[in-house]
């Protein structure tokens, strides 16, 4: 799964006035919709200036931040995203589950720009040409141990 998340979007609010801030995230949406689509990913849901989605598999995740990323900064957005892969529970109307928390948290920790995975994530695209950066070991809140994060740079 996929968080994106729009970096310093109070603040941008406040400078850009509510108007400017509106057509910004409309461009979002665009980016969004557009590379969920290209990657073949689902919208699980939205809260404002940030997203949730799911890949049937983690190489078009990572593809498909990257790639959302990029589009947004051309249009001058900065966004962090976090990817994790695992098992979640299908509600009615929306997913749960602990991997969907530990997402969350890796979306959190992820610098402007930064799409940043775990280990898991990273080692099931083994052999898929992305290359990683290792941004070491973190503890993320409420879910136990350290966990490995790695960027994805190409």
């Amino acid at each position: 799964m996929l968080f994106v998340d729009v970096v310093g979007s109070t603040e941008q609010v406040t400078e850009r006035g509510d108007n400017s801030w509106r057509v910004a995230l409309d461009r979002f949406e665009r980016a969004v919709h557009g590379s969920l689509s290209l990657y073949g990913a689902t919208l699980e849901d939205t809260a404002g200036d940030g997203i949730l989605a799911t890949f049937d598999g983690p190489a078009r995740g990572i593809r498909g931040a990257l790639h959302i990323r990029d589009e947004l900064r051309r249009s001058g957005l900065e966004v962090r995203a976090g990817l994790h892969a695992g098992e979640i529970v299908r509600r009615s109307d929306h997913i749960a589950g602990i991997a969907v928390h530990i997402g969350a948290r890796v979306c959190a920790l992820a610098d402007p720009g930064e799409v940043l995975v775990t280990r898991t994530v990273r080692d099931l695209v083994a052999g898929s040409g992305i290359v990683f950066e290792d941004r070491g070991e973190h503890e993320l809140k409420g879910v136990p141990d350290r966990w490995a994060l790695y960027a994805a740079v190409a």
